[in-house]
């Protein structure tokens, strides 16, 4: 009798971090991204941007003083998924539309308009986690 042919398997690529919840942090998240997708060689247009938004968002609605933020990465196939996680979990993220003449709350929108798709997971308690997939190519 044969055995079994093999199938093909993916790598599964992560890499997490915590960092502060600090404009210093979000700044390293968006960084550290960056530097992670050219160590895999993958790119994407608003990959990094998608990063930056999160970690912004964490840093201003998410922040506890004394308590950090993780920035969790994972590429699956041509998908990489962005996770930001925050010790606010009673403060859910919602896209909206915020007022011409405000100085923010675009973030969630550009995230809406980059990703192909986001979300929240709340908790566990005191938690929340606001992740996004965005497709990635190899480098040529």
């Amino acid at each position: 009798m044969a055995a079994p042919e093999k199938q093909p398997t993916r790598p599964v690529r992560n890499f997490s971090v915590l960092l502060s919840s600090t404009a210093r942090g979000a700044r390293l998240a968006r960084l550290l991204a960056e530097d992670q997708l050219r160590v895999w060689g993958l790119h994407s247009a608003g990959a990094t941007q998608v990063v930056a938004e999160l970690a912004a968002n964490a840093v201003t609605h998410g922040r506890v003083p004394g308590r950090c933020f993780r920035l969790t990465l994972y590429v699956v196939g041509g998908t990489l998924r962005v996770e930001v996680t925050d010790t606010r979990g009673d403060r859910l993220p919602r896209a909206g539309q915020a007022p011409p003449d405000a100085d923010s709350g675009r973030g969630l929108l550009i995230v809406e308009a980059l990703a192909d798709r986001w979300g929240v997971v709340p908790g566990p308690c005191p938690r929340k986690t606001v992740w996004a997939e965005v497709g990635v190519r190899r480098h040529t």
